[in-house]
């Protein structure tokens, strides 16, 4: 299953005890199926559910570094230098991030997507922008450190596309507005047994310019 996940929205199924935030049960009453993966409860977008223990192993294992892309509204206008910074890697807990993909999203090509709610802070005098980052590495709100790092503050998070292998179209959020889900295409289903039964990890050392 795919889910837009919306903001304020844990990803799992069982509430936190005293929390402000919300939980999957509240969008999805399909039983015996558990996020392979996660976004915090802060960040929006593509969530994969599945009941097979061995899909949610394999896209959740950072050996086979799968790209993961993200869509980040940052506070400020990027530079060469940001966008460079953000794609050779940044050390940032001590830890140098690897090699990313980040574009910088202008006019026709910004996501079409619904205000958030609540609304992103916006200060009148400092401009706003999108930026598309993919990652092969999922650690601790990374995407948000990475660009505090070169200055950027992400403002708001939204996770748009998993790509499962090279060759082969990546799962996306087409279709899905916040909150709303639906069940693999039999395509997709396809492409997740192929990916179930390949061989190896990739090489999450390749940098790719995007």
């Amino acid at each position: 299953m795919l889910l837009h996940k919306p903001y304020g929205v844990l990803s799992q199924f069982t509430p936190e005890p005293d929390s402000r935030w919300a939980c999957l049960a509240e969008f999805i009453d399909v039983p015996e199926v558990y996020a392979a993966g996660r976004l915090d409860a802060d960040s929006e977008g593509l969530l994969l559910l599945t009941s097979n223990g061995r899909l949610q192993q394999r896209l959740t294992d950072p050996r086979f570094g799968h790209w993961r892309s993200y869509w980040a509204q940052v506070e400020g206008t990027p530079g060469p230098a940001q966008l460079d910074q953000l794609r050779d890697g940044i050390v940032i807990q001590g830890q140098r991030t690897r090699p990313a993909k980040a574009r910088w999203l202008k006019g026709s090509a910004q996501p079409d997507l619904p205000e958030r709610t609540p609304p992103i802070r916006v200060r009148a005098t400092i401009p706003t922008s999108w930026l598309e980052l993919s990652l092969t590495e999922g650690r601790n709100r990374q995407v948000r450190r990475m660009t505090a790092a070169v200055g950027l503050p992400t403002l708001r998070l939204v996770r748009c596309q998993i790509d499962l292998m090279d060759g082969h179209p990546p799962l996306g959020l087409d279709g899905l507005a916040p909150g709303d889900w639906r069940e693999v295409s039999a395509a997709e289903h396809k492409r997740l047994n192929t990916l179930l039964s390949s061989r190896g990890g990739r090489n999450p050392g390749v940098r790719r310019r995007g």
